[in-house]
């Protein structure tokens, strides 16, 4: 008989490392044309860092995500990054970038008080221009103002930043510190159903609750909120590193190490929770590992809430399922006869 269960899992998750510095640098140029070239030693490994970078970028500058193009990972011209780990891309180096794209508009808007004879402060950049605050009208676009920086005024509109998070060591005595600047916060329900004859789990539906601060891309957080619930299916069900006596793998290759394809995928449901955070750029923080973080635990919840048995070890594979339900079978019986 199939047997449907829920379970449910909570979790924490601290961005970037602990104590340790894990500075990340960025360096802004505004082109003449009004676009601009964000240099970041980042490195793009397909969770659309770079698209969240160059949308940061152009939100510090009143331009266009499609008027940005960033480089990326090139030791020989791109500044220092701390790497692409520890959920710390978005927060930590979009910072820097933050940074050094306001350090870039300083110049623009010294430029365009000149132009428009107000002071810097009563500037905005907005919509490929600088505009006076209030006054869109009175207003002169990016091109013409960075052109005028570099050409008559002899100051290229370029800005460098870096940006390291504020943490404080752990005292060795009390154990007692601030290691992480800030963290991220997730809940995910799973909903399976379990055949209690052959211990085989469906995951039927998944639905995911995660705070990442302020969404620059809520399009790419469902991405990688998705692309951690397939990695946290595997974890939990099918993903087994097997050895024989000798101790050489074998399954080292994915005919036979099992993983999630897209038939396996549950349907998911992703909530993006709203939450500001001051100390990220724009709000932000990071949902890069944190997505994966309680999936597992939510779907073992649900195969104990459907058929009463509690799966310690990972994978929870059919046979371990089905050997536990037998196991309790037995001991039920032996209550009975007692």
């Amino acid at each position: 008989m199939k047997r449907r269960g829920r379970g449910i899992a909570c979790m924490w998750y601290p961005i970037g490392f602990t104590v340790d510095a894990n500075p990340s640098a960025a360096v802004v140029k505004v082109n003449e044309d009004g676009t601009a070239t964000v240099l970041t030693g980042t490195v793009e490994t397909g969770q659309g860092s770079l698209t969240v970078l160059g949308q940061i970028a152009a939100e510090a500058l009143g331009i266009a995500a499609d008027d940005v193009h960033v480089v990326s990972a090139d030791t020989d011209t791109t500044p220092m990054d701390t790497g692409a780990i520890a959920s710390r891309t978005t927060y930590v180096t979009g910072n820097a970038i933050r940074l050094a794209a306001e350090n870039a508009r300083a110049i623009l808007f010294d430029t365009a008080a000149q132009m428009l004879q107000v002071a810097p402060s009563q500037l905005e950049a907005r919509d490929r221009k600088i505009q006076v605050k209030g006054f869109p009208q009175r207003s002169v676009s990016i091109g013409e103002v960075a052109k005028r920086a570099q050409v008559v005024l002899g100051q290229p509109p370029i800005g460098s930043a870096s940006w390291n998070p504020p943490t404080v060591a752990m005292d060795p005595e009390t154990g007692q510190g601030k290691p992480f600047s800030t963290y991220v916060y997730a809940t995910q329900i799973a909903e399976v159903e379990v055949d209690d004859e052959t211990g085989e789990v469906d995951v039927l539906r998944i639905v995911a609750a995660h705070d990442c601060g302020t969404p620059i891309n809520p399009m790419l957080v469902e991405g990688q909120v998705e692309g951690g619930i397939s990695m946290g299916v595997g974890f939990a069900l099918q993903e087994e590193m097997l050895f024989n006596a000798e101790g050489c793998q074998i399954n080292p290759n994915l005919t036979n190490y099992i993983m999630p394809t897209s038939l396996d995928m549950p349907e998911i449901v992703v909530d993006i929770v709203q939450n500001y955070d001051p100390t990220g750029p724009f709000g932000a923080k990071g949902v890069g590992e944190p997505s994966l973080v309680p999936t597992a635990a939510a779907i073992l919840n649900a195969i104990h809430d459907a058929v009463g048995v509690r799966i310690t070890s990972l994978p929870a594979t059919s046979e371990k399922i089905l050997t536990a339900i037998n196991a309790k079978r037995a001991g039920e019986r032996r209550q009975i006869s007692a």
